[in-house]
This record gives structure tokens, C-alpha cells and sequence, in this order.
């Protein structure tokens, strides 16, 4: 017989109890694994939505997301001249500095050798809040710093300005100050424009082609090392728009790394007497106004020009002590007969070509220029000097200008660093007559042919122009001894698509190189046929040895007997 005992009551109540937790746990567990199902199936929802109607983000929708606090600068072709990044920069503070001083201190030195160990530890113990260990550091470096464990250092990322083809065009260019604002150059002319909210996103384009500055930069560096230059310049202008291709200015700096004031632009903040580079200016407004109506009108070049107390003579081993006619004027560069031509023209006339060309005011450039130094009284013996580049100073640029004027077919247009729209091309102004223009387009072809622009010649580019031998301005003065050399030059001359500048200051012969003078055919015209070689192509001007100007109606003047040998390069 089974006898069923039945539990007492404290143990059925367990039990119960029991029983009751299991059904709320899972109550709970099913309530739990609802929502979570719920939300996947909104998660899913959502996906599925996107999926069918949402559109692909654009460059435009990236572009807007990540707009830099100042927008890009490029170059005529999109090559990225300055931009803004997202940077790292290492600071610390001393004041909250826990570890060993001293070994923080050469550990730094080690990562960051800007500055020494005794550097670092004076910093470290000055008790300062705050200081700067590195700005723009790589994040190789900050993974180095931080591997160190000092609290006290502190990692920020901000915004910087960087320039990464770096001391190229730095004048053009310009730089900011601590704040981030334009102090010179184009960052400074649009700083405006490119920290506007709207636009930072579109980067402006300049004028200048950095394949071509590149170029520029490399053979004018080139020749003031080796001719030992105190400082050099040079420019690029489209003949056609103003537009300025490449400017270069030695000594340059590094715009990523500014350490005190920057040199001046040679090209448009410094002015200088360019010499014989003038002599084709008077020639042309001789021309334009009628002074001179035959190529064949012969002045005396016999001997000095006297004029009162002053003498006026063609330079040694130059003279040719004969009637010199307009080309042979020009190829052997006699400021005799030059200083004979301006007399003539008279101040009147000379002064306003000066005028029209821009000469009496700051050359028309966005950047900061130089006003030029004006003669203040126009004496006959100026009329006569100023015509080959003696008793008047302008800046590079003024001259680059003005035979774009004179090549272009006479109309004068500003320069210009900014890239022109072909919609709307700038009419400019006329100064000189086609007829004019056609003309000396003839003559400084000749001069590179046959007279002391020889050494500019680039085969196969048709140069034409005109060197410039002056002594330097020192102390109210000359220096006999040192000079400013010059070659301006337009190619193709048959076609004219650019005019290029290159001066030197104070330049040293060099026979180890070949060149045995310190004038502008042995100097500069070298560095404008180097640069016209490696960029001419690139410039969409293509050699072709088969063309040229017609020049035979001014070469049947050329006497070349025993007195009127060619002019020897100077």
C-alpha cells in the first residue's frame, strides 16, 4: 500500500514563488526580444528606403560637407598653388607637466631637433600654460610624442594654410599672419573673396602656369648663382590678354615656414634704369608720330654727342664713328644716335608714350608696385638720356608692358595675375598704329639676328628684342662697377603670343661657364633663349624654323663693311 504524503504548506508556497519568477522572466525575454525585432525592422525599413529612392551623394554634397575655412588658390591649369588642410599641432602645458623634466626635454629634441634639449627644458620649467612644440607636424610625429605618455601634451587639430609647391611664386602668392589673414601677395588682394562663406568651396584660378614658373625659376636661379647676382627678375605676359604666365623674383622665401620679412618683388616693388631696353620705345614713337618716316634716315654717330656740359657716347669696343640708319641703330645699340632720334621727337612726344605706356604711374597689377621715379625737370639732355634708359626708373613689369604694346599691334592692356575669361577679353587701349607695331616687330627681330640680342635666339621660336646694359643706382649715384642687365624679348615675333623678361642685378663674369661680360647679351638674353626652349611647347607655341618675319627690306640697309662689322655682343 503507497501512502501519498503531501508537502507541507511552506513548501508548496516555495514552489509557487518559483513558478512565478520563470513566467515573469520570461514574459520579460519575449517583451525584450519584441523591441529588439521592432527595431530591426525599422533599421531594415529605413535601409530598404534608402536603398530605393535615396540619391548617391555627389562631390558637390562631399565638397559642402568638408568646406575649408579659406579656399584653394590654383594655377591657369588647376595645379594647386595654395590650399587649406586639417593639420596636427603638438603643444603642451608646462604648468601640468608629472614627469621627469629633464628626460621629456631630450626626448623632444630628439623627435622634434628644431630646438635643442636646454630649449625644451626651459620651456618645460618656465610654468607657462601653454606653448607650441610643433604646428603642421606629420602624424608619424604625433604618434611619437604621444607615445611618450606626458599627460601634459596636448594633440589639436586645426586649420593650415599650405603651400605645396612650396617657395615657387611665393610673391605672387603671398602669405597670412598668425590669424589667417592675407598680409601679401594674392592672399592678400582676395582675401575677401576667398574666405567669403559662399564661394570657399571654389578655388580661384590665376593667371600663372606652374609647369612654365617652374621653368623660370630654375634658369634664373640658375644664372644669379653662377654670375653671382645680388637679385634677379623675370616675367611671362600673354601679349594678347595681360595675362601674367610666370613672375619670379630672387631672392624668393618659402611661404610655408615665414621667418622675418620676406624680400621685396623685384618685378613690381623695385624700380631700376633698364638702359638700351628703352632705345626700341623711342624708335617707336619716332615712328607713330612721323618723326621718322623712312627706315633708311641716317643720324651722326661720328663722335660724342656734346650738349652743354654733357656727353653723350656709344660704349666702348660699340661705336661704329659713322651715319647710322633706324636698323643699325638698334643693332648696335648707338645712344648717339638715339639721344639724335629723342631730340628730335622732343619732350612732348617722348614724355607722352612714356605716359600712355604707364611709365608716369605704378604699374596695373593686382599686387603691391612701386611708383617709378619720373624725372622732375624734362631738359633736353633728359629728352636725349631717357631715350636709351638713363635718368628714368620703372619696375620690370612697366617694361615687360611695353613691348607687349609694341608687338602686339599697339594696344596697350594691363597685366594681370588672374586667370581672363576668353568671353570677355579686355579691349585695352591703343598707344601705337598697326603700322608701327608691324614695324618694330621687324626691328627686334634684327637685333636678335644680327645685333647684341644674338644669345636670346631660341631655334625654331622666332625671337625678337632688345638688351639693356646699365650701371646700378648707389648712394644718389652710379656704381661704375656694377650694372643691371636686361633682355626683353617677344616670341614668335612672326605671330606674337608672349613677351618674356629677364634681369639680373649686379652680375659677375664667369669664364668658367663662357661668359666673359657683365652685359645684358652675355647675362640675360642666355636666360630667356634657356627658358623659351624648355617652355615654348608648353605655351602651345610650336618651333618651326621655316617661318619668320620678312626683313629683307630692312637688311638691304645694313652695311657691312670694314666699319660696319656687326655688333659685338655687349
Amino acid at each position: 500500500m503507497i501512502v501519498v504524503v503531501a508537502p507541507p504548506a511552506r513548501a508548496r508556497a516555495t514552489g509557487g514563488a518559483r513558478q512565478a519568477l520563470v513566467a515573469v522572466a520570461q514574459l520579460r525575454l519575449m517583451v525584450l526580444a519584441l523591441l529588439f525585432g521592432f527595431g530591426m525592422l525599422v533599421v531594415i525599413g529605413k535601409l530598404a528606403l534608402l536603398a530605393l529612392w535615396a540619391e548617391p551623394a555627389t562631390a558637390r554634397d562631399i565638397a559642402a560637407t568638408f568646406v575649408p575655412p579659406r579656399a584653394d588658390i590654383v594655377d591657369r591649369n588647376g595645379t594647386p598653388l595654395a590650399r587649406t588642410i586639417d593639420a596636427w599641432t603638438i603643444a603642451v602645458h608646462p604648468d601640468q607637466v608629472i614627469g621627469d623634466k629633464g628626460a621629456l626635454a631630450r626626448k623632444l629634441a630628439e623627435l622634434i631637433p628644431e630646438q635643442s634639449a636646454g630649449h625644451y627644458y626651459t620651456l618645460l620649467n618656465s610654468g607657462g600654460t601653454f606653448a607650441y612644440l610643433k604646428r603642421r607636424a606629420l602624424p608619424e610625429l604625433v604618434n611619437a610624442v604621444n607615445a611618450l605618455g606626458e599627460p601634459a601634451i596636448e594633440f589639436q587639430r586645426e586649420p593650415e594654410r599650405l603651400y605645396p609647391q612650396s617657395s615657387m611664386a611665393a610673391h605672387v602668392l603671398g602669405y597670412l599672419d598668425v590669424q589667417g589673414h592675407g598680409v601679401a601677395g594674392m592672399e592678400k588682394v582676395l582675401n575677401t573673396r576667398l574666405t567669403d562663406p559662399t564661394l570657399r568651396g571654389q578655388p580661384v584660378a590665376l593667371s600663372i602656369d606652374a609647369r612654365v614658373q617652374g621653368a623660370l625659376e630654375s634658369e634664373l636661379g640658375r644664372a644669379m648663382a653662377e654670375l653671382q647676382a645680388r637679385g634677379a627678375a623675370g616675367v611671362i605676359l600673354d601679349v594678347g590678354t595681360g595675362e601674367v604666365v610666370a613672375m619670379t623674383s630672387l631672392p624668393s622665401f618659402n611661404p610655408n615656414a615665414i621667418q622675418g620679412p620676406p624680400p621685396r618683388n623685384n618685378v613690381t616693388q623695385s624700380v631700376y634704369e633698364l638702359g638700351s631696353t628703352f632705345k626700341p620705345i623711342a624708335v617707336a614713337a619716332a615712328i607713330d608720330s612721323g618723326t621718322i618716316t623712312s627706315m633708311s634716315r641716317r643720324f651722326d654717330a661720328t663722335r660724342p654727342l656734346q650738349v652743354g656740359r654733357f656727353r653723350i657716347n656709344d660704349d666702348p669696343g660699340d661705336e661704329q664713328f659713322r651715319w647710322l640708319n633706324i636698323p643699325e641703330t638698334l643693332i648696335y645699340s648707338s645712344n648717339i644716335a638715339t639721344a639724335r632720334i629723342a631730340d628730335e621727337l622732343g619732350a612732348d612726344r617722348l614724355q607722352d608714350i612714356f605716359r600712355r605706356l604707364g611709365f608716369g604711374a605704378r604699374p596695373e597689377i593686382e599686387l603691391e608696385a612701386a611708383r617709378p621715379l619720373w624725372p622732375q625737370y624734362w631738359a633736353r639732355t633728359t629728352v636725349m638720356t631717357t631715350a636709351y634708359g638713363h635718368g628714368i626708373a620703372v619696375t620690370p613689369l612697366h617694361l615687360a608692358s611695353a613691348y607687349a604694346t609694341m608687338v602686339n599691334g599697339g594696344i596697350y592692356r594691363p597685366a594681370t595675375l588672374l586667370k581672363a575669361d576668353p568671353a570677355k577679353p579686355n579691349p585695352g587701349k591703343r598707344v601705337l598704329a598697326e603700322a608701327t607695331s608691324a614695324r618694330m616687330r621687324q626691328l627686334l627681330r634684327m637685333i636678335v639676328l644680327m645685333g647684341t640680342g644674338r644669345k636670346g635666339e631660341a631655334p625654331g621660336f622666332r625671337v625678337a628684342g632688345k638688351t639693356g646694359t646699365a650701371e646700378a643706382a648707389s648712394g644718389g649715384g652710379y656704381d661704375k662697377h656694377r650694372n643691371v642687365s636686361t633682355f626683353a624679348a617677344a616670341f614668335p615675333i612672326d605671330a606674337p603670343r608672349y613677351v618674356m623678361l629677364a634681369m639680373l642685378d649686379s652680375p659677375k663674369a664667369n669664364p668658367a661657364i663662357g661668359v666673359y661680360r657683365t652685359t645684358a647679351a652675355w647675362t640675360a638674353a642666355p636666360v630667356v633663349s634657356r627658358v623659351i626652349s624648355r617652355t615654348g611647347t608648353l605655351m602651345g607655341v610650336i618651333p618651326d624654323a621655316q617661318r619668320d618675319v620678312e626683313l629683307a627690306d630692312l637688311k638691304a640697309l645694313i652695311w657691312t663693311g670694314p666699319e660696319g662689322a656687326q655688333a659685338s655682343a655687349r
